[in-house]
């Protein structure tokens, strides 16, 4: 049994704002490696050459701005994603705890796995978009930008091309699930990552490794926890988001179909097909550069989400400086940040010279 560990000193609205904060930086940093991850999955001709000559096309034929191409619809994307998977998982962890507050590991997988499935499902349009600005000609576009593209995906191809590729989004995830590790354990950092994933089976085993319990876990042990279990997790369901990616960039509207390496009818013929013409490793074409960001992605997020946390706790009232995590003197630490309020409020008014009924 695991209890819902949750630090009350800072509201939910402030731990949203330090996860999109987080997440956005993150993904800017490292948005190179992502969209070369897209265009190895979609196959477009810039991969012909390897990853380095990718790069080296894109930037020779667009520029070095195209690196960064639906960096900005993933950064919108994050705040609704946080909030959708924050609520559910909230709503989700009440109904599967008992009457003692607790809750099991296995439910507590199933509670962050329905909400990671609730909030893909609801953003899904979004990423749909990133992926067609990623894959398009920046010098000549076929969308101006994001509300452009929804706009025309809606007009010239239903509603339904806005969901494409859905179904493998939502088997990752359930792949995931049968992957993830105990949701009691990712909450030491949930809320700094637009994702949780990781290996329930290599969890075990490093935490045999580390011959301690999680408690004693330094920072350093949970980010190298969170990377190895990440990429494990990354690699199974690799496949999925391959497919995933192929079935959103693949169009009749766009130049070249989308500049899809292969042509297909349904997700298991975009599964059947690349099999046929890329082999079984071309499902897994970009895992190199989308296993490469993990390192510099959770090392940037984590640091920015605990800067933005020092921030908020001192803002609140907890701490001495934003800098550090030194508490402030004759601070109680179990009150929430409105209770503290309060309670200032309340010893200010206390101290305060009453004015005489003369003066009145």
């Amino acid at each position: 049994m695991a209890s819902w560990p949750r630090d009350g000193r800072v509201t939910g609205l402030q731990r949203l704002c330090c996860a999109g904060l987080a997440g956005a930086l993150s993904l800017s940093l490292t948005a190179p490696l992502e969209l070369l991850t897209v265009l190895a999955q979609v196959g477009t001709w810039h991969c012909r050459r390897g990853l380095r000559g990718a790069g080296h096309s894109l930037c020779r034929a667009e520029g070095v701005r195209a690196l960064w191409k639906g960096n900005l619809t993933a950064c919108l994307r994050l705040f609704p994603y946080n909030a959708l998977q924050l609520a559910a998982s909230r709503r989700l962890v009440v109904l599967f705890t008992d009457e003692l507050g607790h809750i099991s590991h296995w439910r507590a997988i199933m509670a962050g796995s329905l909400a990671g499935m609730v909030a893909t499902v609801v953003t899904h349009p979004t990423d749909v978009i990133k992926t067609r600005l990623i894959v398009q000609n920046r010098l000549e576009p076929s969308y101006k930008g994001i509300l452009h593209a929804f706009y025309k995906i809606y007009h010239q191809e239903g509603f339904l091309a806005l969901y494409r590729g859905v179904s493998p989004a939502i088997l990752d995830d359930l792949v995931v699930l049968g992957c993830k590790i105990s949701t009691t354990f990712i909450k030491i950092y949930i809320s700094a990552v637009p994702f949780s994933a990781g290996s329930f089976f290599v969890y075990i085993n490093l935490d045999k490794i580390w011959r301690e319990p999680i408690v004693h876990f330094t920072p350093l042990q949970n980010f190298i926890n969170g990377c190895v279990t990440a990429g494990v997790a990354q690699t199974l369901s690799f496949p999925f988001e391959t497919v995933k990616r192929k079935m959103q960039a693949q169009s009749p509207w766009l130049p070249h179909y989308g500049a899809v390496d292969v042509h297909f009818t349904s997700m298991a013929d975009c599964f059947r097909q690349t099999v046929k013409n890329k082999g079984v490793l071309g499902l897994w074409s970009g895992l190199t550069p989308s296993l490469l960001k993990i390192v510099p992605y959770f090392g940037v997020m984590f640091s920015t989400f605990e800067f933005c946390k020092r921030v908020c706790l001192y803002r609140n009232g907890y701490i001495e400086s934003p800098l550090n995590y030194k508490l402030t003197p004759g601070v109680d630490q179990s009150l929430q940040p409105q209770e503290l309020r309060e309670l200032k409020l309340l010893r200010r008014e206390s101290f305060e010279p009453r004015k005489s009924a003369l003066e009145n």
